[in-house]
């Protein structure tokens, strides 16, 4: 049995991986191919993704009892609800912030995240928390472990797809 301080090192551990492979994925990308379309299955450009997983880790700043801080206009942006929510990235391709812009806000909401991850109490992750993954994952302990890792490494893949429809090499390999 581990302890609730190891099983929060874990999580970082794998929340510091994703945002390494985040920057890995997008770092060869040109600035002007961030909001590129390649076909309609994959809607989600490198601009739309990490500017979801930076909503994605405000709100769980939220979760975790702080507030949501976001630049201006990026929830309105980016922010999704799930697998139903009908929002698709904006066509208005200058709406999205530059790749730097994206990536130093990326790095500065998993800073906040893990801090905050190195302060909850025990009691506090046990608590039942009220989402739509509820019936499976229904405490905050199961939603960290679902938007730090899950969530991130879901999105992250889809990014890993767009980057080879474009016949981009593997990202994953440079890590």
């Amino acid at each position: 049995m581990t302890s609730m301080n190891t099983t929060i090192a874990f999580i970082i551990r794998q929340y510091d991986f994703n945002l390494l492979y985040a920057k890995a994925l997008v770092t060869d990308v040109p600035e002007e191919v961030m909001t590129f379309v390649p076909s309609a299955g994959l809607l989600n450009h490198p601009a739309f993704t990490i500017g979801h997983l930076i909503t994605g880790s405000a709100m769980m700043a939220e979760d975790l009892g702080s507030e949501s801080v976001l630049p201006e206009g990026w929830a309105e942006l980016f922010q999704r609800k799930g697998p139903n929510d009908q929002k698709r990235p904006d066509e208005d391709k200058t709406k999205y912030p530059t790749k730097a812009a994206l990536l130093n806000e990326l790095e500065r909401q998993h800073e906040s995240v893990k801090e905050l991850l190195l302060s909850v109490s025990e009691k506090k992750l046990a608590e039942p928390v009220k989402w739509r993954f509820g019936i499976y994952m229904p405490t905050l302990l199961d939603l960290i472990l679902f938007m730090c890792v899950s969530h991130e490494s879901m999105h992250l893949g889809q990014l890993a797809a767009w980057r080879r429809a474009l016949n981009m090499p593997a990202a994953l390999g440079t890590l």
